[in-house]
Formats: structure tokens, C-alpha cells, sequence
């Protein structure tokens, strides 16, 4: 609480939510540190049991965050006047609504499809092949057999998944990447720290219309450029940087959430469990060449996954489009398991 108090606190000084008065700072506060109460306390709610299994309340509430956005883009009845007149901002309604008072004219549905300003065909596309994809590589595994030292004759598998640390590596990258950029913005824009050498090789921001952007520092090379094309050396060291975090990330989860090789190989002789006809350690053997080199794969392919989201444009942001993914492909497996 005593970040979330701190960050919210930082958001309203940078001026995420316009100029406003001391009043409604306060106010604006009090509404994020009280969301961030019952975020807590129905992730706490989970843990103890009482949600649906193999989920906690902060990934179910990404998850449904993320689908009800491809939702309302694919259907919110709302309409847009971009020039053209107006145009439902739901991408399907309009091209249903363009096909049906266009009387058969192709340019016009197509470019209702390919429009630019509201979403479109292609973002939708890409979405879906992103979910499809996270999917896919979730189901991925291999299975390691393994036998009872204590039941003569029986036999268990033990998944090793090939996105072993699942979505967690983007999901630390995205929260360490935000928090450079609160840090970077708050020494940009201080009177004592603005301007000097090291503030402008962390970062340099830039006034938009909507938002200060990074035009340069290390805020500029960590942020998904619009196109590959642009700037080749801002585009080839956001790949490079996005890969390495994400492979060595999921290689620490593995670590310190308690399921490196190590750890594994504990639980299993706990439980009485080995390789067949093997000997003591030689579980820990076979678990140290394949889990660590899950772990790191599985991190690239998460980086790789989420470069070609944020590239596509998908709905809403690539960390949460995976992350919805994965949750409810765990949600499905828990449901068929229950029956």
C-alpha cells in the first residue's frame, strides 16, 4: 500500500490526469489507494480459496480488462465523425453498417477496415493471432515420466512447460520499464535534477498533444518504436534489450518463486517420486538440463511474442493481451481437471 500511495501520488504530480487543483489531487489519490485496497483484498480472497482455481484476482482483472477492450473495439455502438461522417467506433458494426448503407461499395467497406484512427480489421486480426499464439506456446511441454518409490508400479509425468515461467517475465519487464519512466519524469521535469548530464542519458521527454513522450536516454531505447523502418538503431536495441530481460527474468522467477531444478528435484523426493530404475540424484541431473534452458526459452519466445505485438498495434497493450491468454487457458485446463 505503501507503494501504491507513493505511486499514485507521483502519477498526479507528472500531471497524468491534466491540471488540476490540490482538492481534486487529494481526491484523485484516495480513489487509486482504494482501488489498490480491493485489489489486494480480492487477491487475498483468492489465495485463501475462495475464487476460481489456478487464477489470482490481479490476472483475472488484467484479463477481463483486456477482453472487454477487443470487445468494445469490435463492438461499442458509439460513432466517431473522422471526416468521412459519422462511423460507429466498434470496428464489426461499422463494417456491417458500411456494407449495408455503402450498397455494395468496395472502396468504402475497405477503407472502413484499414481506417487509422479508429480501430480497424488489422488490429483486430492481430489480437486474435497474439491470443492464438500465447495459447499454442502455453500448451507446449514436455512430459518427464516418473515412478513411486513407495507404490510398486506407479507411474506419474511431470510437465515441463515451454513457457515455464508462463507470462511473468514481460509482466516484471513492463513494471520495471514503468517504473524507469516514473523516475525518469520526475527527475525530468524537478528544479534541482531537470537538464543535467546524467537526468538527459536516463531520459529525455518531449511535450505531445496528448502526453510527454521520450525522444532519448534509456526511457527512448526501452519504448516499442511505432515502426521498424523509423529508426533502425532505436528499433535493434529495444529488441535486443526486450529479449535479454525477458530470458533472464524468467530464469530469476524460476529461481525465486521455487521452481528451478533444485527446488523440483526437492518436491519430487519429498513426494517420493523418481526417474525410472535411477538412482538418488539423478532426478536433479535431468531437471537441471531441460528446466533452465526452458526457463530461458520460454522468455524469448514471451519477448519475441510481445516485439511482434506491440509492432501489430493489437487492442490494448501486448503484456495484456498475453496475460488474458494464459489465464484463461489455465482457467479452461482447471475446469476440465475439476471434471
Amino acid at each position: 500500500m505503501v507503494i501504491a500511495l507513493g505511486e499514485a501520488v507521483a502519477h498526479v504530480q507528472l500531471g497524468m490526469y491534466g491540471a488540476i487543483g490540490a482538492l481534486g489531487g487529494v481526491l484523485i489519490v484516495l480513489q487509486l489507494v482504494s482501488a489498490s485496497v480491493v485489489v489486494v483484498f480480492l487477491d487475498e480472497l483468492f489465495d485463501k480459496g475462495y475464487g476460481l482455481p489456478g487464477c489470482s484476482a490481479i490476472s483475472l482483472l488484467s484479463a477481463t480488462n483486456t477482453c472487454g477492450k477487443v470487445i468494445w473495439h469490435a463492438f461499442s455502438p458509439v460513432t466517431v465523425n473522422t471526416g468521412r461522417g459519422p462511423e460507429f467506433e466498434g470496428v464489426v458494426l461499422a463494417m456491417i453498417h458500411q456494407a449495408v448503407a455503402g450498397a455494395g461499395k468496395a472502396h468504402e467497406l475497405v477503407g472502413t477496415m484499414l481506417r487509422r484512427h479508429l480501430p480497424n480489421v488489422m488490429s483486430l486480426l492481430t489480437t486474435f493471432l497474439v491470443l492464438l499464439a500465447a495459447v499454442y506456446l502455453e500448451g507446449v511441454r514436455i512430459l518427464q515420466p516418473l515412478q513411486s518409490r513407495d507404490a510398486r508400479g506407479r507411474r506419474v509425468t511431470f510437465p515441463i512447460k515451454l513457457l515455464y515461467t508462463s507470462t511473468m517475465p514481460i509482466v516484471l519487464h513492463s513494471a520495471a520499464v514503468s517504473a524507469l519512466y516514473m523516475v525518469s519524469q520526475l527527475l525530468h521535469y524537478s528544479r534541482f535534477f531537470g537538464g543535467s548530464v546524467l537526468v538527459r542519458m536516463l531520459g529525455v521527454w518531449k511535450e505531445a498533444s496528448h502526453a510527454a513522450v521520450p525522444v532519448g536516454g534509456l526511457v527512448y531505447y526501452v519504448t516499442p518504436p511505432t515502426s521498424f523502418g523509423a529508426d533502425p538503431l532505436h528499433t535493434l536495441v529495444y529488441v535486443a534489450l526486450l529479449l535479454t530481460s525477458c530470458a533472464l527474468l524468467s530464469q530469476a522467477w524460476a529461481t525465486a518463486s521455487g521452481s528451478s531444478a533444485r527446488d523440483v528435484a526437492r518436491q519430487l523426493a519429498n513426494q517420493r517420486l523418481a526417474l525410472p530404475g535411477s538412482r538418488d540424484g539423478a532426478t536433479y541431473s535431468v531437471l537441471r538440463r531441460y528446466i533452465p534452458t526452458a526457463a530461458a526459452l520460454g522468455g524469448l519466445c514471451v519477448g519475441a511474442l510481445t516485439i511482434f505485438a506491440d509492432v501489430t498495434g493489437v487492442i490494448g497493450t501486448s503484456t495484456g493481451v498475453m496475460l488474458a491468454a494464459t489465464v484463461v487457458y489455465n482457467l479452461v485446463n482447471s475446469f476440465h481437471k475439476a471434471d
